[in-house]
């Protein structure tokens, strides 16, 4: 398998109690990828994460590593290296010390070893600061030191365990440039755990979107959120609408399905599992909320009543909230400026969408 750095092949982790941490997880993962494992706490991100690092043992399937069968090596044989949230970084060595640790335990000699640390420093911008201890630095300073450690010693893969979770917000937004920035720069393959839609979203070339120990979802950035392929991803990623009715009929790529209260939506089915277009069958569907316009627009398929019950204001965007038959609210999000009116409480407004905007979801 030497097309991919890993490769994971029906992985599973089953902890005491039979507590199934993992099921059948499967992945590619090629050279100089940047991979976001993505989910809510609890939903085996971390615990597959360590399984490719060697922290966790495999209870089932097979993990390859540079083509290499690793699954029953310890971490020290694989060419691998972590980067935790705490930083862990030794509190009495100076952040040179802290990054030339690995090449000290391999044997380096010292002059080789200033060599590479000098230039490991000046990537992450911390050359100035080689004299300094952790205690003396800030907390993007020691993310810096972090991660130039786990670099040093050029892992086939690097794995990141929410690594800007320490952060506070615009620290957070900056590192997360400068992490991709310096990811492209070495080629590497980083593979990260995070529970945060927008760092994955942002960094990572592929997203693997997991809950209750699945994978439900693999796909870009781009894949991910606009045609996501079961309920949890729609509720999960971005600011999508969901709708339930019973599938009708079916015309090519479109779908027809009914709400309970009577309206016939076109939907787009994209994917292959004719189980999920099953005519009688109840079934969820999604709709972005920058898809959704108020107000009637030629050449909308989809159309609906709704009562106005607030706006949500998030920088430059504004979200108007509408009620719609059975209970279900409804997102419309578009630019302050494209606004051109204002809402009261109650407000009876047309809401409409095109057929291709609406995504037919695997329950």
């Amino acid at each position: 398998m030497p097309d991919f750095d890993v490769v994971l092949v029906n992985v599973d982790k089953t902890f005491d109690g039979d507590v199934r941490a993992v099921i059948d997880f499967n992945a590619e993962i090629e050279h100089g990828e940047f991979v976001a494992m993505l989910g809510p706490s609890g939903c085996g991100k971390t615990t597959t994460l360590r399984m490719i690092g060697g922290l966790e043992e495999v209870t089932e399937g097979k993990i390859y590593i540079a083509g290499q069968d690793v699954t029953d090596l310890a971490p020290s044989q694989r060419d691998t290296s972590m980067m935790f949230q705490s930083f862990a970084l030794f509190p009495h060595r100076t952040v040179h010390q802290n990054v030339e640790f690995s090449l000290k335990v391999k044997g380096i000699e010292r002059g080789e070893r200033d060599r590479q640390v000098g230039e490991m420093l000046q990537m992450v911008s911390l050359d100035e600061l080689a004299d300094r201890y952790p205690r003396d630095l800030s907390g993007g300073q020691q993310q810096r030191v972090a991660l130039a450690r786990a670099l040093i010693s050029k892992p086939t893969v690097l794995l990141l365990d929410e690594p800007l979770g320490a952060l506070d917000y615009s620290l957070r937004q900056q590192m997360m440039v400068e992490l991709k920035k310096i990811q492209r720069e070495l080629g590497i393959t980083f593979i990260m755990v995070t529970h945060s839609q927008q760092e994955a979203m942002s960094m990572a070339d592929k997203v693997i979107v997991m809950s209750d120990a699945i994978i439900q979802q693999t796909g870009t950035s781009r894949e991910i959120y606009e045609a996501p392929r079961t309920r949890f991803v729609a509720d999960f990623i971005g600011n999508n609408n969901v709708f339930e009715g019973t599938i009708q009929s079916r015309s090519g790529s479109i779908v027809f399905v009914e709400s309970d209260d009577g309206h016939l939506f076109y939907v787009r089915a994209h994917h292959d599992d004719n189980r999920a277009v099953e005519i009688g069958r109840r079934a969820h569907f999604s709709v972005r909320a920058d898809l959704v316009h108020a107000g009637v627009h030629a050449g909308m398929a989809n159309q609906v009543e709704g009562s106005y019950v607030a706006t949500e204001f998030l920088g430059s965007l504004e979200t108007d909230v509408f009620e719609v038959g059975g209970g279900v609210l409804v997102h419309v999000e578009q630019h302050r400026s494209a606004s051109d009116r204002s809402y009261e409480m109650g407000d009876r407004e047309t809401i409409c969408w095109p057929a291709e905007a609406a995504v037919l979801l695997l329950d």
